[in-house]
């Protein structure tokens, strides 16, 4: 057995620990804070060093990674006590064996093969199974109320959310992903989200079959598929499959068009990066403000906002991001675009450079998500609702190309100025909603 898996074995072990609070109440937390003080003050040499120590632990001569580990569990365990609205214990379970285990399968996996895909997998599968088992075994303890269907969302979020942040972290950050995957499993727990769990599995299984998909096909990074996986999980939970089948409609759409003469856009030093391959940071720059909308829809019985307008700042952020990667997609095909702030020509992949052609096809991109939206979401009349869709995504599309003829550059990426456009289309569809409908 190698050293590594040994010691995400060790770690595993310490976090099975959380499985005790049914038996210890808020006394759980001193366990990991004893650990903790150990791991920071008194464990230096000897088996237990070398079984926990991480490469930097052993140049500190203390065991770091141990003790940000209890740590954070030990934060987790006392927001278990906070009065009136404690964390459940079933949610501190999860976030914590989430991690510990999911930690353990990857490093099963890759005792076996070191492709990325797998190993990302094999986290993902140890997390979302002994996520479930540990919140239905503590459950059944304490209270008894919360079932499987959701603790199949809560630890197949937990799990999506550990691994994706996994992957663009580093190890020495865990106590940072156990702590958000907490707060996030708290969130979800507040919501009170009933679904049924024939809609959790039939969620799990669809965007997990359509995220590996768009990994085979290289349309996705591994990132960027754990985003897009998480996105539809949440998105078909929290709102619903007609909201999906507008997600999907800009993630296949786009990313089909990302691929679409593709060498010709390499060689005119207009194509995407690492063969058009979306990462995490371009799929949340286009889909954050769908995310942020569908979360707050969920959210809708504790504001004071009608949950319509969510419905239209979804749809409309999404026909902005569908508008504006069409529009790039296509129009670097085609010669002579134009700077949109002034109409002066200038040489192709410059930012806020359109064409006509370019322009054409992000309104057919627009006009195809409100399309759908109007066939399948509740927006009052069809015809006007697709419509203020549509057009928050041009208004969106152009916003894109003023920035990047503005202010995108160095300081101002290209993420940030796909995230301002996509809340351009946003607000511009809710806003247009509340005036016409």
């Amino acid at each position: 057995m190698t050293s590594t898996l040994r010691r995400a074995g060790g770690f595993a072990a310490v976090g099975t620990l959380a499985l005790a609070v049914p038996a210890l109440g808020a006394a759980v937390a001193v366990p990991f804070a004893v650990i903790a003080a150990l791991a920071a003050f008194a464990v230096h040499d000897g088996p237990l060093f070398e079984l926990f120590a991480r490469p930097g632990d052993r140049q500190d001569g203390r065991l770091n990674g141990l003790a940000g580990f209890a740590l954070a569990a030990t934060g987790l365990a006392l927001l278990a006590t906070v009065p009136e609205t404690p964390m459940p214990a079933a949610v501190f379970v999860a976030a914590v064996l989430v991690l510990a285990y999911g930690n353990l399968g990857e490093q099963l996996v890759r005792r076996i093969h070191a492709d990325p895909f797998l190993s990302v997998a094999g986290f993902t599968a140890a997390g979302f199974l002994a996520g479930v088992a540990g919140q239905l075994a503590v459950d059944s303890l304490v209270d008894g109320v919360l079932g499987l269907p959701a603790a199949i969302f809560l630890s197949a979020t937990g799990a999506l959310v550990a691994a994706l942040l996994r992957s663009v972290l580093y190890e020495r950050d865990d106590p940072l992903v156990m702590l958000s995957v907490g707060l996030l499993l708290w969130l979800f727990d507040f919501l009170a989200i009933d679904a049924s769990g024939f809609v959790v599995v039939t969620a799990l299984v669809v965007t997990v079959v359509l995220g590996y998909a768009s990994y085979a096909l290289g349309t996705a990074s591994v990132p960027g598929m754990l985003t897009g996986v998480l996105l539809g999980l949440l998105t078909i939970v929290l709102g619903g499959f007609g909201w999906f089948a507008v997600l999907i409609s800009f993630f296949a759409v786009g990313g089909l068009s990302t691929k679409f003469r593709y060498e010709s856009k390499r060689r005119r030093g207009v194509a995407e990066d690492n063969d058009g391959a979306r990462g995490s940071g371009n799929v949340l720059g286009n889909a954050a403000v769908a995310l942020v909308a569908v979360l707050c829809f969920a959210a809708s019985p504790h504001l004071p906002i009608d949950e319509s307008v969510f419905l239209f700042a979804f749809a409309g952020s999404l026909a902005a991001a569908m508008s504006d990667t069409l529009s790039s997609e296509i129009g670097g095909l085609y010669d002579n675009p134009r700077l949109i702030t002034s109409f002066e020509r200038v040489a192709p992949g410059t930012d806020g450079g359109i064409t006509w052609q370019g322009e054409l096809a992000g309104v057919g991109g627009s006009a195809l998500v409100a399309v759908i939206a109007a066939a399948l979401l509740p927006l009052g009349s069809p015809v006007v609702g697709g419509g203020v869709v549509a057009l928050g995504g041009v208004v969106g599309m152009t916003v894109d190309s003023v920035l990047g003829a503005t202010v995108e550059g160095d300081r101002v990426g290209n993420q940030t100025v796909n995230f301002l456009a996509t809340l351009t289309g946003a607000v511009a569809s809710a806003a247009l909603a509340a005036v016409l409908l």
